[in-house]
């Protein structure tokens, strides 16, 4: 039987529940990823299979709610941000929550200035063995109040047991993110870690490793997230790719076949098994689900996309960066950043800036106007009813909310 979690009522939303709730009666394995389709009449909003809070998100708001509310009498912090949604963290703050670090591990309130009756969550995202020390140096266990996503946790302990194998890993991810600061921490402290961004450093790593590239060129691209020493003639011999979990699984992908290619180009295809570890179960379920249903959306034909989460969060940025090949793609955090059919502030993760546009919403008399909505694994649902609610606005003559939902009501 699924773990069932307890999410307060500020996070569920009427609308997109009731979807939900009719998909898991008529896909309950979850094989269709057609989106469906909520139809006002003159807007209809597209809606794919998989979007919103995974079960490593649900477990954390429920682990941390649950936490602040069985302990009003003493001081609870968190390591960081929770999860990337700023909705969640500021209401966590609103209830007296504070933080020890920013999201880049800058130092907000020093671990020392803690006592053991302090209370301290670990995020979603986990921490480093670094922190762990720390805190258990004041006297506090890291682990009683630890909300590390399971998957995460899955990808540790993949790279332990290949590093117990004598295998170098190779991180997929962003080195500054805190999922991969932590599991770079716990990789390092079982052989040579390095993390690769991209398939574009994924070839450049690969170059180094059959030579077509100066070792100088591992420096110069890699020395800055790499444990100390690393030698990539010596330590790349034998190796294994695992992931920060919110990565583009496609990538993940590519960024394994770049580095095989290299090792059998090296070694030969019948020594590949003695150079190179298959690591493609650290893919995560969520990742997965939730991009495969993203790019079945993109097949959709809509007018325009919608994508809501914090402007922060990887898996977000992800599907924005899939959407955005079909259609012009809008990534806003809430309802507040939608002003009007002529003018949206949304975020272009590729010049990291918040942007205003204009006319960004088409309205037609004509035909109905599609619009692509789906949300980051750590954005509640309610945020997405309330850009639904708000962009119905602009169209008139539209069905009320009932009459649209009726497709769905389960009974």
């Amino acid at each position: 039987m699924a773990k069932k979690f307890n999410i307060p009522d500020i996070y569920k939303a009427d609308i997109i529940k009731t979807i939900k709730d009719a998909r898991q009666v008529t896909d309950p394995r979850k094989k269709d990823l057609e989106p469906v389709v909520l139809d006002f009449g003159s807007v209809q909003f597209l809606i794919p299979r998989h979007f919103g809070f995974c079960y490593g998100v649900e477990n954390a708001i429920h682990i941390a709610y649950e936490t602040v509310e069985q302990n009003p009498d003493k001081n609870v912090y968190l390591l960081s941000e929770m999860i990337h949604n700023p909705n969640v963290n500021d209401d966590l703050i609103s209830r007296g929550v504070r933080f020890l670090f920013q999201t880049d591990g800058t130092p907000i309130i020093p671990i020392s200035s803690l006592n053991a009756d302090d209370i301290v969550i670990v995020p979603a995202f986990g921490t480093t063995l670094e922190l762990q020390a720390e805190l258990e140096k004041v006297g506090i266990n890291p682990y009683q109040y630890d909300t590390t996503c399971p998957f995460v946790e899955k990808v540790w302990k993949r790279g332990a047991q290949l590093g117990k194998k004598q295998n170098t890993l190779v991180i997929h991810g962003k080195h500054t993110h805190e999922e991969t600061r932590a599991t770079f921490s716990h990789s390092a402290s079982v052989a040579p870690s390095v993390v690769v961004l991209n398939p574009e450093e994924a070839h450049i790593l690969a170059d180094i490793i059959v030579e077509k590239r100066p070792v100088s060129d591992f420096e110069t691209y890699f020395g800055h997230k790499c444990t100390k020493g690393f030698d990539p003639l010596k330590d790349l011999e034998k190796f294994g790719v695992i992931n920060q979990t919110t990565m583009l699984a496609t990538e993940t992908q590519e960024v394994m076949d770049i580095l095989k290619a290299a090792a059998i180009e090296k070694y030969g295809e019948e020594e590949i098994g003695n150079h190179f570890a298959d690591t493609s179960d650290t893919l995560c379920y969520a990742t997965n689900e939730n991009q495969s249903a993203t790019i079945q959306l993109m097949n959709s034909g809509a007018d325009v996309a919608l994508v809501v989460g914090g402007y922060n969060s990887s898996n977000t940025m992800h599907l924005v960066e899939l959407l955005e090949q079909k259609f012009p793609t809008y990534h806003v955090r809430d309802a507040s950043e939608i002003e009007s059919p002529q003018k949206i502030t949304h975020f272009n993760q590729w010049d990291k800036k918040v942007l205003e546009s204009t006319d960004w919403l088409p309205l037609s008399s004509e035909k109905p106007i599609k619009i692509a909505i789906t949300s980051g694994a750590s954005c509640p649902d309610i945020l997405v009813d309330e850009v639904i609610l708000k962009v119905k606005t602009y169209f008139e003559n539209t069905l009320d909310v009932e009459q649209a939902l009726e497709p769905f009501r389960v009974e």
